[in-house]
This record gives structure tokens, C-alpha cells and sequence, in this order.
């Protein structure tokens, strides 16, 4: 347990000290985003556009973490234990890729749907069974839904290949 709070403190200090705009707290054996870390990036957090958490045991993200790092463009989350998504991820105005694959979703996180300049979603590996087709299909500058190895029923599958054809969709039936 030392060992993975001392791994976390570098990393922390290196991204304060070397004004990185990314954050990467990675395989630390986290299960949820320490409180400490807020007050050591309080000075910096508006400069970070990339965070990674991916191969943690993180179950959950608080609206603090939203509320601090506004300015995020890409989130890492896969390989986690995350059941769902405050509602104010929405207020990620400026994220353009999400990757939330490998969690434990049951529910598609809507609010995602609220992010204008959202290009790529990633819920590969999750328990999702239906998506807000109607939202996804609205939103501007959505590339790439990856929906692989979810038990998505065949009537949805179908609407989704509706989607444009400028429109990247990944799904279980895809070759």
C-alpha cells in the first residue's frame, strides 16, 4: 500500500513540477481518485487536458473531479470497476474522448450525450443493454461509439447501423 501511494505522489509532483497537461495515475491500485491529489493540482488542474485511470479498481468519480479538471479533453477510465457517471460530466465542454471500456455500466451515462465537442466514446466491455439512439445521432462531432461485448438486442443493433455513414460504430456483429 506505501508502494502505491509513493508511485501516485510522483507521479502527482512530476505533472506540479514539469507543468505536464496530462495526468496519468495508471495501474496505482486506486479505488477511488485520492482527495490529497485535488489540493496538490489545485494550481495546475486547469492546465491538464488529459487524465488516465485506466487499471485501477476506481468504482466511481465524484463531481469534485469533474468540477476540478474542466479543461479535459480526453478522460481514460477502461479497466475499472465504474457503475456509473455524476451528471456533471456533462459540464466537460471541451472533452473529445471518453474511454470507458472494460467497467461495470449497465445503464448507457446520457449525460455524455450533453458534450458538444465529444468525438469518441469508448463502452466496450460493459453490461450496457439499451443506448439513446436519438441523443447519440444528434450529437455534432460524435465519430466513433465503440458497443463491442455489450448484450445489446438485435432490434437496437439495427438502429444503430441507421447511424450516418460519416459515423464510426463498433458493435459485437462488426467483422
Amino acid at each position: 500500500m506505501a508502494e502505491a501511494v509513493a508511485n501516485v505522489a510522483r507521479r502527482v509532483n512530476a505533472t506540479v513540477e514539469e507543468e505536464k497537461d496530462t495526468l496519468d495515475l495508471s495501474n496505482c491500485k486506486l479505488i477511488s481518485f485520492p482527495d490529497g491529489v485535488f489540493r496538490v493540482l489545485h494550481c495546475v488542474a486547469e492546465k491538464i487536458h488529459m487524465v488516465t485511470l485506466a487499471d485501477n479498481e476506481i468504482k466511481g468519480l465524484t463531481g469534485k473531479f469533474f468540477k476540478t479538471f474542466t479543461q479535459l479533453r480526453e478522460l481514460d477510465l477502461h479497466n475499472n470497476a465504474i457503475m456509473r457517471l455524476p451528471d456533471v460530466v456533462a459540464e466537460l465542454e471541451h472533452l473529445t474522448s471518453i474511454n470507458l471500456a472494460n467497467n461495470k455500466l449497465s445503464v448507457f451515462p446520457e449525460r455524455l450525450t450533453d458534450i458538444q465537442s465529444l468525438e469518441r466514446i469508448n463502452l466496450e466491455g460493459n453490461a450496457i443493454t439499451d443506448i439513446p439512439v436519438e441523443k447519440l445521432q444528434a450529437m455534432p462531432v460524435l465519430k466513433c461509439l465503440n458497443l463491442k461485448s455489450n448484450p445489446l438486442d438485435n432490434n437496437l443493433l439495427t438502429a444503430i447501423q441507421q447511424f450516418p455513414q460519416t459515423f464510426e460504430i463498433q458493435t459485437t456483429t462488426d467483422n
